[in-house]
């Protein structure tokens, strides 16, 4: 089990960069692969992007696909998120997740989260 912990986020305008990160306490960092998601109010959690436990595979959803860039540094037991090119519909609480078993889009394969951070894109 891993204690995850997001920061990073904030108020920017269309256009924008960001840089989140979610830093986990516990050990063997490295063989969770990490995800991150986002929830906007009144819809379902989304899926935002996912990195195997080594970095050398990402996956990115299709609404952020060439906009974020997931990452890790597995010394620092911290996994980022680089936003750019921020939407209006960007805005969401932006939430990292880790999973024992391997990469997946579907939330409920992960086994732990953070408590989120907030991301507001404003138009």
């Amino acid at each position: 089990q891993v204690q995850l912990v997001e920061s990073g986020g904030g108020l920017v305008q269309a256009g924008g960069s960001l840089r989140l990160s979610c830093e986990a306490s516990g050990r063997a960092f490295s063989t969770y692969a990490m995800g991150w998601f986002r929830q906007a109010p009144g819809k379902e959690r989304e899926f935002v992007a996912a990195i195997s436990g080594r970095g050398l595979s990402t996956y990115h959803g299709p609404s952020v696909k060439g906009r974020f860039t997931i990452s890790r540094d597995n010394a620092k037991n911290t996994v980022y998120l680089q936003m750019n090119s921020l939407k209006p519909e960007d805005t969401a609480i932006y939430y990292c997740a880790a999973d024992k078993t391997g990469w997946s889009s579907t939330p409920s394969d992960y086994d732990d989260w953070g408590h989120g951070t907030q991301v507001t894109v404003s138009s």
